[in-house]
């Protein structure tokens, strides 16, 4: 060999060198970026943590003072196991029985036809049925003397108001 062409294998042994070395310290620097990154993202997390927690913590607080108010200005208290009810029944052992003369609840029946189509429930009010009709007249105009004008005036009959009649 030449030395013309050691030098020439020289350089390019040399530049081989180099770009490895190069490469090398690339990849060291990518591979340390990549745990900056890593960490940063930790940090965010941590700080949402940090953040969720503090936002419980008053909140609890909060809680506890409010509950702490309520006993002494207001003397509630949390419910406690027997203040729950465990079926209607004991639900209607609540209500008050119904005052003499009221009239009974309203209430839906419902029938089948003879074809077997069940027609639309149909209201039933006995207090209602045992009472004459009444008549309400309305007027738009008055004469001056407490007469309603009959040309302007309707009359609508009690009983009718489930019907809807107007005459």
């Amino acid at each position: 060999m030449t030395p013309h062409i050691r030098i020439r294998l020289g350089w390019i042994v040399l530049l081989a060198i180099a770009c490895g070395l190069y490469l090398a310290l690339h990849l060291q620097v990518q591979a340390v970026t990549s745990e900056i990154v890593r960490a940063e993202r930790r940090i965010v997390a941590l700080e949402q943590r940090k953040l969720l927690l503090a936002t419980e913590f008053e909140t609890r607080a909060s809680q506890l003072q409010l509950a702490a108010w309520n006993r002494v200005d207001f003397g509630y208290t949390a419910p406690a196991a027997p203040q729950f009810l465990n079926s209607e029944r004991q639900l209607a052992a609540f209500s008050l029985p119904p005052a003499i003369g009221t009239p009974s609840p309203i209430r839906l029946a419902s029938a089948v036809a003879e074809g077997g189509n069940p027609r639309l429930a149909a209201m039933v009010q006995p207090a209602a049925a045992n009472q004459p009709a009444q008549t309400i007249v309305l007027a738009s105009a008055d004469d001056g003397a407490g007469q309603q004008l009959a040309a302007q005036s309707a009359r609508i009959h009690l009983a009718a108001l489930a019907g809807g009649g107007v005459e």
